[in-house]
């Protein structure tokens, strides 16, 4: 009889451990609404560290567009499309348009790897704790934010693009 007590303590306690948990996560979804970002809104500023070691904050890019990209060496359409989006790059860097490709939680020797393989030039920041993209609300990944030269996000995207699809999308940040 004392063997199937115990067995109901333990059975009940991780009944309430997992309830517990189910019950934060539906907490931390519904309740988070106030931390996201949303079209039409201000970009909100961030700081992070470059690949290279140097720091980038959003706000030093005001009067130019942002293409904010969102981005992990483990998706595929984020491989896919940066190709694209460095073309794209290389014609409208000099067009006032920005491309900001933040990586998320993923180490220096990964990420390097990856930029490496692809001859990006377009800067590559690390968010290691995934602050900046909890603050933006992002979810899947690849993510993108059309932040216009007033710092003001005016469209989000998920999922992959194709090369038009960028060119559009920067035609449409870049500063007049």
């Amino acid at each position: 009889m004392n063997k199937n007590r115990r067995r109901l303590y333990i059975r009940s306690s991780i009944l309430g451990v997992i309830a517990v948990l189910i019950g934060y996560v539906f907490y931390s979804n519904f309740t988070g609404e106030d931390t996201l970002v949303k079209e039409g809104e201000t970009a909100p500023n961030f700081k992070l560290r470059t690949l290279e070691g140097g720091t980038v904050e959003l706000e030093d890019y005001r009067g130019q567009g942002v293409f904010l990209n969102f981005w992990g060496t483990y998706c595929p359409p984020c491989e896919k499309e940066f190709p694209y989006i460095e073309n794209q790059y290389a014609d409208y860097k000099e067009k006032g348009v920005e491309v900001l490709a933040v990586n998320v939680g993923e180490s220096d020797l990964v990420v390097k790897r990856f930029v490496d393989r692809h001859s990006l030039s377009f800067p590559i920041l690390m968010d290691e704790q995934k602050a900046v993209l909890d603050r933006y609300g992002v979810g899947p990944l690849p993510s993108t934010f059309l932040i216009n030269k007033e710092g003001e996000v005016i469209d989000i995207l998920t999922g992959g693009m194709t090369e038009e699809d960028i060119q559009e999308y920067m035609e449409r940040i870049k500063p007049s």
